[in-house]
């Protein structure tokens, strides 16, 4: 009975969407306040029956409901519940499922939150919202109902796949879809705003925190992933260029721009036609994704293969939303006029130029996960592009932003005098060098990205410390002041912090990892860069769902023990299907991770080991990203922003 009202609710749920596209952007054409008045109460309806057919999904899976197709394919009964419930989106139905119920979510908060808004624009956003709700919950409905039932339910279920078995990517979809899917809101402001006809500085205002509510999900979510990758698939790597990767990181590359150019908009009133265009480039770059990962066209180790029939009706979605906000942009653009000036030095170009580092960065990746399927559409050739063309042409685009960071966030506003605002930055220059000349001389003979990744990191974090430093003014009770700092100036300085750490520790791990693979003797020692490990023993078990090899090692430095790791093979039985478990030893210097492979032929096993400098700080850094988001978030200034310029809502259209 749970199940067909999961699935009546679905039914209304898109009926009530169908409403919200129409009836309100109707009563905004034509000026008619009570149909406008319909998006709020519709958007709060369209969330709650959504989350009643998700709920009653998620039910299902938690009772191991065999009766449904998708519970037999994706759960078992001696699965632990964590993954039971983690297994609700952890299959193409019921991530779609997942997908659309935080369009609804987000419409929704638009709804409730939004009081301060012009009454048409609010209704067109949350009619836009509808509309990309309306498309998905036609694709669910057509094509990937999740409460299809069987007519003759097995005893048992297939089990979820064995990689998605794991805390870390337990979590990673939720905070993935909130940044994909949050990238709608930018989307449908733009969109509405186009149709309007009007961009200023009050739509930059309204615009930037659900772009970065979005951004910072997106932020926790690939470095989820990352984590994931790191220590689940065995192969000591945080990011493989993999085709799903990928589709999470342009949009965030596209998010990150659009932060940056919506505050020109708004300071400024420049920049609107970008905005606009950024705006719907970056939530069709989470179209893209969601394409690439469940038409089957790519390989991933993390992808849905499905049918390519759905992909085709996700194109037509994708073709649809972004054709259609194209051309409303194309027609509309002429009349997004700037009306602020400024000079080539000053904090507007400099965004300028954070904007198209960024945006070149994002087409890079693109070309470079699309091209092997062009490559075979239209030329019939099988080409691999793999991670050696990735840091070739991503790299440079990232060391240019990381030098640009620093001086741009020094510039004044509209105009400035280079030579003065890099002042305060001089002595910071020549110490990051200093930094990168030393790392340069300690691992002579080694890779340049060590000493330029050390610079960088440098160079950023000393320099946002200066420019918050300068943010004080002279004279006494400098602390007081810093300490009294809007929240979005933290905010922003601990997102770059935090890009700056994180490069540290890129640079550190692809410079200076250490590979060793040899076969291991019980009680004999073996040498790995100075560590001395012995294997004691190798024993096998039973977990709740699989069989275990595990492996002890003692690790010993300079005679001193170290730690004593104990990595493991797991064999799925119902899934068939094998994983590794690295065992690894952290701390913030560096990872001692050890994987434990096969037996082989002359009683010894198959260690690999890896000793990862500096690890752990691209995480670090991510985190500090995601907590400066937060930080801007929290800032009364966004939260007042509406209303501090509703006597604006009659502003003149930017023509």
């Amino acid at each position: 009975m749970i199940t067909e009202l999961g699935h009546f609710a679905l039914l209304l749920a898109f009926g009530v969407a169908l409403i919200q596209m129409i009836v309100p952007m109707v009563g905004a054409a034509k000026g008619w306040p009570g149909w406008m008045a319909v998006a709020e109460p519709a958007a709060g309806v369209q969330f709650v029956l959504i989350a009643a057919a998700f709920g009653a999904l998620t039910w299902a899976f938690v009772t191991s409901d065999f009766s449904l197709a998708v519970v037999v394919a994706n759960s078992h009964s001696m699965k632990p519940m964590l993954y039971k419930i983690s297994g609700t989106w952890g299959n193409h139905e019921g991530s779609m499922l997942l997908w659309v119920l935080i369009v609804a979510l987000f419409g929704a908060m638009a709804a409730w939150f939004g009081g301060q808004l012009p009454t048409s624009l609010r209704a067109r956003v949350l009619s836009v919202q509808a509309a990309i709700g309306v498309a998905f919950l036609a694709f669910i409905l057509l094509t990937s109902n999740p409460f299809a039932r069987l007519a003759v339910p097995p005893f048992d279920g297939q089990d979820l796949n064995p990689l998605l078995q794991d805390p870390g990517l337990a979590f990673h979809p939720p905070f993935l879809y909130l940044g994909y899917v949050g990238l709608s809101m930018a989307f449908s402001f733009a969109v509405a705003a186009l149709i309007e006809g009007r961009v200023d500085a009050a739509w930059g205002r309204w615009v930037r925190p659900w772009t970065l509510a979005a951004w910072v999900f997106l932020t926790i979510g690939i470095a989820l992933g990352s984590w994931w990758a790191y220590y689940e698939l065995g192969w000591g790597g945080f990011w493989f260029w993999d085709p799903v990767e990928n589709a999470s990181f342009m949009p965030w590359l596209l998010a990150a721009a659009l932060l940056h150019s919506a505050i020109v908009v708004e300071k400024r009133e420049s920049l609107k036609s970008w905005t606009i265009l950024l705006a719907i480039l970056a939530f069709g770059f989470s179209l893209i994704g969601t394409f690439i990962v469940r038409s089957g066209l790519l390989t991933s180790v993390h992808a849905f293969a499905n049918d390519p029939e759905r992909g085709v009706f996700i194109l037509m979605i994708m073709a649809i939303f972004m054709g259609g906000a194209l051309i409303l942009f194309a027609l509309r653009a002429g009349a997004l006029e700037a009306k602020g000036v400024f000079s080539i030095a000053s904090r507007e170009s400099a965004l300028v130029l954070n904007n198209l580092l960024l945006a070149v960065a994002c087409f890079v990746v693109f070309v470079g996960t699309m091209w092997p399927l062009l490559a075979e559409m239209f030329f019939d050739r099988k080409l691999s592009v793999g991670p050696p063309f990735f840091n070739a042409a991503f790299t440079p685009f990232m060391v240019a932003l990381g030098i640009v960071l620093p001086v741009g966030s020094a510039l004044p506003w509209k105009r400035a005098n280079l030579a003065r605002a890099m002042r305060p930055l001089r002595y910071v220059f020549v110490l990051a060098l200093a930094i990168g000349g030393l790392v340069w001389t300690m691992q002579t003979g080694r890779s340049l990205i060590g000493p330029v990744g050390m610079f960088l990191a440098a160079w950023i974090i000393m320099g946002t410390v200066v420019d918050l430093m300068q943010r004080t003014g002279r004279g006494s009770n400098r602390l007081g002041r810093l300490l009294r700092l809007p929240r979005a100036d933290w905010g922003k300085a601990t997102a770059h912090a935090g890009l700056g750490v994180t490069m540290m520790g890129i640079a550190g791990l692809t410079a200076w990892t250490v590979e060793d693979i040899q076969v291991a003797r019980i009680d004999v020692p073996f040498e790995v860069s100075g560590y001395e490990m012995t294997l004691r023993s190798v024993t096998k078990g039973n977990g709740p769902n699989y069989v275990a090899t595990t492996g002890v090692i003692d690790v010993f430095r300079d005679g001193n023990f170290v730690a004593t790791l104990a990595p493991e093979k797991r064999f799925y039985p119902v899934a068939q299907m094998p994983t590794t478990e690295a065992a690894i030893h952290q701390n913030l210097a560096r990872d001692l991770y050890l994987v434990i492979g096969d037996e082989q032929t002359n009683g010894g096993w198959a260690i690999r080991t890896y000793i990862k400098a500096m690890t752990n700080w691209i995480w670090i850094g991510c985190a500090m990203m995601a907590f400066g988001g937060v930080l801007s978030l929290t800032d009364r200034r966004f939260r007042v922003a509406a209303g501090a310029r509703k006597a604006r809502r009659q502003a003149v259209p930017a023509e």
